[in-house]
């Protein structure tokens, strides 16, 4: 509370004398018609406040909302937190066949692709198993709602593209499909990757006289239809000719996607499959839904994954350490990434020897003390309570997620499915561990909106003083390091590559950028002209910051805190 006083008062204190935007700052937002009052600013040098510029105020943070997921993940999780993917089955292996179903059990791992599927495959084949006689059962119940892509309405008209993707606990290759388009004359080849059972790839698209380095102005959003037990993506609208392009598409249904993808990759192989795909039933997702409703408290638990506890382990993934992954979320500003690293904050604890192990479940009436239930999970469970701060926060969580109405959800093929709000577990749990952590850091947590902590969202809102707290708690963390390394370098890498390359500020400063439509903004740290590190946090929410005007007075902001000095 002492150090949360002294932020506050500095800031209040310093707001009539650093009220003023600077002027390189303010002559750029002049110039585009931004208006000042569309600005929250605040810089901080030593503690000590150089601007101090409506830093109450609740902003959209964009982007620089994953500065708040990622800086808690790593002081929550660790440098060393690493995800598991698993491969489970109860059924005995005789003469080479598994007689039974074999489950894929996902455990949030960032790092599951293609490759990783190839070699989790082979260590069944190394096992003599060559036939598998039961189902392959997805089990994504780590997160809960486990499809959360279900019924959510696009954010915006690209709902295909890889910023676009809606994670779950077994996202697979990021459900995408690499397609590579060549026109040469009147004719457009395609290819696509990876190679998927029974998929094919075809295009209505009209080759038309347009510059290569636009082809994607006359882009429509592809679609796919099915024809007995084929699937035919489809691209549709225009496209240059003699140009050649490679992009990424989400289009298939990710039951299909990952289905096809083991069936091609397990024949490959070798191996032979003789049943579906299905997704894991969730039955403790019932039972703890039914419970919360009806205040039945420690009768029923937070949802587990589904693989049965008499499951074995036959071959498993571990992701990168969380300190690599970090630098993939914040350098590029990976939204999949981040809003995976979110949800796992609400599901996830580190394990030693694991990696990661499933958060203990609590009775969801239950008050913070009660004695946590532990989540069936074989290699994945833990006799391990949570720390007495995430007990409670996950207990606040489920209290408020059972007293939600329950919300509907459009099911594929069509139709609306009731989807009860108390099972919307993962992202309240998640919330409520970040709100934790502000708490513990002295960090007022009033005016703090979050959805899916990446900061794609119309929703997310942050104050600027709040956003130059986390910087100054990072300062202090014993992981410090690898947050600073996550971060882009002005005029070297990640989204910050381009800017800056003419100041002084180039390759010193490390921000962290978002941007969304009508917002712009930054957070990070710039070292002024003696070297001493400054946060510096600017947002502008208005209508007039596109075409680089938003971005063009937040770096006049960075380039005058870089040549400024005692």
């Amino acid at each position: 509370m002492f150090r949360r006083l002294i932020l506050v008062s500095l800031l209040a204190a310093a707001g009539a004398v650093h009220a003023q935007l600077p002027e390189p700052m303010a002559r750029a937002l002049q110039a585009a018609g931004i208006p000042e009052d569309a600005v929250g600013a605040v810089v901080l040098r030593g503690g000590v406040p150089l601007v101090s510029h409506n830093p109450d105020r609740p902003m959209q943070p964009a982007s620089t909302m994953k500065l708040v997921t990622t800086l808690v993940g790593l002081d929550q999780l660790g440098p060393v937190f690493k995800a598991r993917t698993e491969l489970r089955s109860g059924a005995e292996v005789v003469n080479g066949v598994l007689q039974g179903d074999l489950y894929l059990r996902g455990g949030a791992d960032p790092d599951f692709n293609e490759d990783v599927l190839v070699h989790m495959l082979e260590k069944l084949r190394t096992q003599g198993i060559r036939k598998i006689e039961g189902d392959l059962v997805l089990d994504r119940q780590l997160f809960q709602p486990a499809r959360t892509d279900l019924g959510l309405a696009p954010f915006d008209e690209s709902p295909e593209a890889y910023y676009n993707i809606i994670p779950d606990a077994l996202l697979l290759n990021m459900n995408l499909l690499r397609v590579n388009l060549a026109s040469t004359g009147n004719k457009l080849k395609l290819d696509m990757l990876p190679q998927l059972e029974r998929v094919t790839i075809e295009s209505d698209m009209r080759l038309v006289d347009a510059d290569c380095a636009k082809w994607d102005d006359g882009w429509k959003l592809p679609d796919y239809t099915r024809k007995g037990s084929k699937i035919i993506v489809r691209l549709h609208g225009t496209f240059p000719k003699n140009c050649s392009k490679t992009t990424v598409i989400n289009v298939l249904e990710r039951n299909d996607y990952t289905e096809r993808l083991f069936r091609s990759t397990w024949a490959r192989l070798g191996g032979i499959f003789t049943g579906t795909a299905r997704e894991a039933a969730p039955a403790a997702l019932s039972a703890a839904a039914s419970a919360a409703a009806t205040g039945l408290g420690a009768a029923g638990h937070a949802a587990a994954p589904a693989a049965p506890a008499g499951t074995r382990l036959l071959a498993e993934h571990v992701s990168r350490p969380l300190a690599e992954v970090l630098r993939d979320i914040n350098k590029p500003s990976d939204n999949g990434l981040a809003r995976t690293l979110f949800l796992t904050l609400g599901s996830l604890e580190p394990d030693p020897v694991l990696g990661s192990r499933p958060i203990p479940a609590l009775p969801l009436a239950a008050s913070p003390a009660a004695s946590p239930a532990v989540l069936p999970g074989d290699s994945l469970s833990s006799d391990t309570a949570a720390p007495a701060a995430t007990q409670a926060a996950l207990a606040t969580a489920a209290a408020a997620e059972a007293a939600t109405p329950s919300r509907s959800a459009m099911i594929p093929g069509g139709g609306e499915a009731i989807v009860p709000a108390a099972t919307n577990l993962t992202a309240a749990r998640a919330e409520q561990v970040i709100r934790a952590w502000m708490q513990r850091h002295a960090i007022d947590d009033t005016g703090l909106v979050l959805e899916n902590g990446s900061g794609l969202s119309r929703l997310e809102r942050v104050r600027p003083a709040q956003m130059a707290g986390l910087l100054q708690a990072a300062q202090k963390s014993l992981w410090m390091p690898e947050f600073l390394t996550s971060l882009p370098i002005a005029a070297v890498d990640g989204t910050m590559k381009r800017r800056l390359k003419d100041s002084p500020a180039a390759a010193r400063a490390r921000v962290k950028t978002g941007t969304l439509k009508n917002v712009v903004a930054i957070a990070g740290y710039v070292p002024d002209a003696n070297g001493e590190l400054c946060i510096v946090v600017a947002m502008i929410n208005h209508e007039l910051t596109g075409n680089g005007n938003g971005r063009k007075a937040i770096d006049a902001l960075i380039d005058w805190v870089a040549q400024s000095g005692r």
